[in-house]
């Protein structure tokens, strides 16, 4: 009886993982010669359980270490991740992509980790890719990019070449209405293992136990939250027309609530001003944005969530103290010319 058939049974008799077990799992499910309805008897056991957050961990963990290194190390102490676990169906617009080239434009190391739409008409490495980034860039372009335009974008199929033994198995679960904890081990697996993380996460229940992962991970500093539209409707993103409920790890353990904008001095917006589309439509908005053009509440929500990051990385003593240079860079031109720069970067 094979190692994954033996854990399987456990997860069906509702006993949890210990770390060696999901070490051994990790490496069960990235090895082509085990049958993929064995994997899928497993994720779904495992879902049907429940993760818990040393179990997400523990997965991470082993997953990291079958990733491609780009050797960013130097560039890692300061660096922030802004990623969404994506799954909460609520068609926002890529937000965090803007809020990448705004932070990088104030000078924050950026090393953003994500993949094409999945669960969304337009992922992050679909409209960055059309702003110029190329998803394919090899290790060293990438530390150029980290030295000359201060953000890299690390497209996940490229450095996480173990995914493609279990990608089958991943879209028969979605095609039969069942997540996986493939659907959140994203934002914890960056190949580029950043200090500090702001995390979207697609459920309220599952903010608590991501922010345990990551705690569990040893993560410096980072924090995970959840857009409340409603009873179990909400958004992997922290707006100005949500309740946001908020977990700290690392540096932060110690937060643990739910925010208002009004507590920064942001007015509350509806949320069909943060809505999205395709990717001509989201670059339409891009341009809109630029231009000064956008609803208040998508220009509000990435001022925010630009403030939130440099907080988190220990650039401004309050969340409030980095309003007013997020939005004088969005607005005032550093964001167009970092895109401009994108573009000519990657030409070369």
């Amino acid at each position: 009886m094979s190692d994954l058939v033996v854990l399987t049974e456990h997860l069906r008799a509702q006993r949890d993982l210990p770390p060696a077990d999901a070490a051994v799992a990790a490496g069960a499910l990235a090895d082509p010669a085990v049958a993929n309805e064995l994997k899928a008897a497993f994720l779904t056991a495992l879902a049907d359980k429940g993760e818990t957050s040393a179990e997400v961990a523990a997965l991470a963990q082993a997953f990291r270490g079958m990733a491609i290194n780009p050797g960013v190390e130097a560039w890692a102490p300061k660096a922030i991740d802004i990623v969404g676990t994506g799954g909460d169906h609520a068609g926002g617009f890529n937000i965090s992509s803007l809020v990448v080239l705004t932070l990088a434009s104030l000078g924050v190391p950026v090393m953003k980790h994500g993949n094409r739409g999945i669960t969304s008409l337009t992922g992050s490495a679909d409209l960055l890719g059309a702003l110029g980034v190329d998803l394919q860039a090899p290790p060293e372009k990438v530390r150029r990019a980290l030295d000359e335009l201060g953000y890299v974008f690390f497209f996940a199929p490229a450095y996480h070449p173990a995914f493609k033994h279990i990608a089958p198995v991943r879209k028969a679960l979605a095609a039969q209405g069942r997540r996986s904890v493939f659907n959140i081990l994203g934002p914890m697996i960056n190949p580029g293992r950043p200090a500090h993380v702001l995390l979207g996460v697609f459920a309220e229940a599952w903010v608590p136990t991501l922010a345990g992962a990551f705690e569990a991970l040893g993560q410096h500093t980072g924090l995970a939250a959840h857009g409340i539209l409603g009873p179990g409707r909400g958004i992997d993103e922290l707006t100005t027309a949500t309740v946001n409920r908020v977990r700290g790890f690392g540096r932060l353990a110690a937060l643990d609530g739910t925010w208002r904008v009004e507590e920064f001095g942001l007015p509350a917006a509806p949320f069909d001003e943060l809505k999205g589309g395709d990717l001509t439509v989201n670059l339409g908005i891009v341009d809109a944005i630029l231009a000064g053009r956008a609803p208040k509440g998508l220009t509000d929500t990435i001022v925010l969530n630009t403030a939130v990051a440099l907080w988190i990385c220990g650039r401004t003593a309050d969340i409030k103290g980095g309003l007013a240079q997020s939005r004088d860079a969005l607005f005032g031109g550093a964001v167009k010319a970092k895109i401009a720069a994108t573009r000519e970067f990657y030409r070369s």
